[in-house]
């Protein structure tokens, strides 16, 4: 994303708009500018305004006029008033922070829209997570801080080592180099998104085990790093998970149910 300084008159309206405080008002050339760096192409900034198509030099000079004589013309707070922040075409590797950051685009790897994962909602017909077994949905990021893939393969490289198994229809395992070592793709490290969703499974009896790993390294990363825990009730909706979570100092809670209706058919011969 970008904002074309020939259009910009710095009225400021896009600042409390970017999620990530990326866009900021350069002083020397009194235009509003996006930091790259930190800058996660979610598009809100360019979704999240109406735009009026106002010419900039007209705009400028009532501004100019105002200020002189001390009083305020400012254009709505929720309208670019020039039409001034510009998409740009994006290309690899800086392309996988859309990819992750804009709600509106679908992941490639696997079709869905956000960041690209039903996580374990869906269990009910899928069957990802079985009786005996713990889902983990590990979230990395959050407006306002987001998450480096080099963070995530720091945590997604510990879980590896303890035996986990990565679920394989999940946008971050699709961009491992190496899914047994927990390692992604070296070429995206340094790309910085909105937020980002890892999913594995292991034994119940190694629930302890992962959220301890998961603690420890979250004092070491630079983000912030959410955790959901999920297994498969018995046929009388009996589990061990919540007793295992107490044990550990987590309150469990059921907050999600998710019960399909009807019976999963399968295609007869």
């Amino acid at each position: 994303m970008k904002i074309d300084p020939g259009k910009c008159v710095a009225c400021g309206n896009c600042l409390p708009v970017c999620p990530m405080g990326a866009i900021y008002i350069d002083p020397a050339s009194n235009r509003a500018r996006i930091n790259a760096e930190e800058c996660v192409e979610c598009f809100t900034c360019y979704r999240g305004m109406s735009k009026e198509h106002l010419n900039p030099t007209f705009v400028r000079a009532i501004r100019k006029a105002a200020n002189f004589f001390r009083f305020r013309f400012d254009p709505e707070p929720d309208i670019c008033p020039t039409d001034a922040i510009v998409p740009e075409e994006l290309s690899w590797p800086r392309l996988v922070r859309r990819a992750f950051s804009d709600p509106q685009v679908p992941h490639e790897s696997t079709g869905i829209h956000g960041r690209g994962t039903a996580e374990v909602k869906t269990n009910d017909v899928t069957d990802r997570v079985k009786e005996g077994e713990a889902g983990f949905v590990v979230e990395f990021g959050r407006p306002g801080i987001g998450a480096r893939f080099r963070d995530i393969e720091r945590v997604t490289q510990a879980l590896a080592a303890l035996g986990v198994e990565f679920e394989s229809n999940n946008p971050v395992t699709s961009l491992m180099s190496d899914s047994t070592r927990g390692l992604i793709r070296p070429d995206i490290l340094n790309e910085k998104i909105l937020s980002a969703i890892v999913e594995i499974k292991t034994k119940l009896e190694m629930v302890p085990v992962v959220l301890k790993r998961i603690k420890e390294l979250s004092r070491e990363v630079g983000t912030v790093i959410s955790i959901g825990v999920s297994t498969r009730c018995n046929g009388v909706g009996e589990e061990p998970l919540g007793e295992i979570l107490e044990r550990e100092g987590y309150p469990a809670y059921r907050g999600k149910t998710n019960l399909g209706l009807g019976a999963r058919t399968v295609a007869q011969a």
